[in-house]
């Protein structure tokens, strides 16, 4: 089997790329490529470099909440997806890349 990579990309949930979230740019430019998946999911708390603290519990609809994109594919095509998603994101994301183990993957 060939080995599989994790790529996660963190990023405020308001950062944007033109008209659309970041977060969803990276989905769509992930299944244009032909990746096996993409998730994104939502924090309830967290904070980054500027150590300002955003939680979901206020009634902020304004919040500006951590997300993280995740992608698992073969480590070429991660590999490769991962060099012009940090060109994309810059300083405004963490991205990281971890090997994976696919136990098992589901049927249609």
């Amino acid at each position: 089997m060939t080995p599989q990579l994790e790529l996660n990309v963190l990023v405020d949930e308001a950062a944007r790329h033109h008209h659309l979230p970041l977060y969803s740019e990276i989905v769509h430019r992930a299944h244009k490529q032909g990746l096996a998946g993409a998730s994104v999911f939502r924090g309830i708390e967290g904070f980054g470099r500027s150590h300002h603290l955003h939680e979901s519990r206020k009634l902020d609809l304004g919040a500006h909440l951590p997300v993280v994109v995740v992608i698992v594919d073969e480590e070429p095509r991660i590999r490769e997806f991962a060099t012009e998603i940090r060109a994309l994101v810059g300083e405004i994301a963490v991205v990281t890349v971890r090997p994976v183990e696919i136990v098992t993957i589901g049927r249609r």
